[in-house]
C-alpha cells in the first residue's frame, strides 16, 4: 500500500477516534423500585431495543457502539448522585380507618396521625390530598357527607400539628370506591377509611 494512502487512512481512524471521543453518550440504568416491585425500561433509538429489565441493568450508547451492561450502585451515584439527591421525594400513601357510622379515628389511627405528621414536615413544600370514604351500609347523600366529615377530621388534626392549611386538601367519595367490594348495606371496615396521600 502506497505511503501516502496508509497516512490518509490513519487520519481518517484518527478522525473517527477523535470523533467518538468526543460524541455526546448516553447512559440509561434502571434503578431499583423502593417497593421491590419488578419494573423494565425499553431503550430504542436507530440501531435498535434494548430492554432493561433487573436492577441496575444499563446501556451505554455512543456514537459508534450500544454497550448493555450491569452497573453498580457506587457509579450509581458518582454519575447521578448529585441529580438523585435533588429528585422531590416519592409520594407516599396513608390509610387510616373509622368506626361504623361515625367521623372518629379509631385508637390505631390517631396513634398513625404523628408518623405521618412526620412525613409532611420533612418536606420543605408539603402537597397533601386527605380523601374520605365510607362502607355502602347507608345512602349516598349520607356516605358523601360522612366521607367528606372524615376527610375533614383528619385534616383538622393535621391543622392542629402545624401543617399550613393551603397545603392540606380535603375532599369526600362516600361509598363509590370501595377497599373491599361489597353489597349494598353490607359493613366493611377496610372501606371506612380515610386515604393521605403526602407528595
Amino acid at each position: 500500500m502506497p505511503a501516502r494512502r496508509v497516512r490518509r487512512l490513519a487520519a481518517v481512524v484518527a478522525f473517527a477516534a477523535l470523533a467518538a471521543g468526543c460524541a455526546p453518550r448516553t447512559t440509561v440504568i434502571l434503578l431499583p423500585e423502593p417497593d421491590g416491585k419488578k419494573t423494565a425500561v425499553s431503550v430504542t433509538d436507530s440501531r435498535g431495543e434494548v430492554v432493561l429489565d433487573q436492577p441496575y441493568a444499563a446501556v451505554e450508547r455512543g456514537a459508534f457502539q450500544t454497550r448493555p451492561y450491569t452497573a453498580t450502585p457506587e457509579e450509581v451515584q458518582a454519575k447521578f448522585g448529585a441529580a438523585l439527591a435533588a429528585q422531590p421525594r416519592r409520594e407516599e400513601k396513608f390509610t387510616l380507618h373509622f368506626a361504623e357510622g361515625k367521623g372518629e379515628l379509631d385508637d390505631e389511627s390517631r396513634a398513625m396521625l404523628d408518623r405521618i405528621f412526620a412525613e409532611i414536615a420533612a418536606r420543605p413544600v408539603p402537597d397533601v390530598l386527605v380523601i374520605g370514604h365510607t362502607d355502602r351500609t347507608g345512602t349516598d347523600p349520607v356516605n358523601d357527607a360522612l366521607a367528606r366529615q372524615r376527610a375533614d377530621t383528619v385534616r383538622n388534626e393535621l391543622l392542629k400539628r402545624g401543617i399550613a392549611p393551603a397545603n392540606v386538601q380535603a375532599s369526600g367519595r362516600g361509598s363509590r370506591e370501595p377497599l373491599v367490594p361489597t353489597a349494598a348495606g353490607v359493613a366493611e371496615p377496610r372501606n371506612r377509611r380515610v386515604e393521605i396521600i403526602v407528595r
